[in-house]
């Protein structure tokens, strides 16, 4: 039976998870706010390194690797990165990644499943997030999950 689990991220994984988030991030800011890559790439560094000053054991930040639990092996599967709020007792995802061979297997939707249960046991009432106009897949398992649309995000680029 294969569960799905979290484990925090080791300095290791979170260098691993900046080589990833940076590009991508970029490339989601370069697309649904029309700048170019080398400025998306310096947003995303900027806003990744104000998030975790301390690395992986930054205060106020929630890194989780996600893990697929077999009686065979474990394999890291992705990551989940949250911001609880304890006083508003709410917590918002940043960013929830699977790495692409784990996609479309019901991993997604379990581990929202297992964030819902450890965030109900800590108090928690809400969870929000903010998913891209074009991520239909995304969109796809928070709507499964039970995540309702909240609003639309619009820009303009001036200048």
């Amino acid at each position: 039976m294969k569960v799905v689990t979290f484990r925090a991220a080791t300095r290791r994984d979170f260098q691993a998870f900046v080589d990833y988030f940076i590009p991508d991030y970029a490339a989601e800011i370069a697309s649904n706010y029309r700048l170019s890559e080398v400025d998306a790439v310096e947003q995303a560094r900027r806003e990744l390194e104000a998030s975790f000053p301390d690395g992986e054991k930054s205060a106020a930040q929630v890194l989780l690797c996600i893990i697929l639990s077999a009686p065979e092996k474990e394999h890291h599967i992705g990551y989940l990165w949250y911001k609880p709020d304890p006083q508003l007792h709410s917590a918002y995802i940043n960013d929830f990644y699977l790495f692409p061979t784990f996609r479309g297997q019901g991993f997604g939707s379990e581990a929202m499943k297992q964030l819902e249960m450890r965030l109900v046991e800590e108090g928690y009432k809400q969870v929000k997030l903010r998913v891209a106009a074009d991520n239909a897949q995304a969109r796809r398992v928070y709507e499964n999950n039970g995540f309702n649309v909240t609003g639309i995000n619009m820009n303009k680029v001036l200048g």
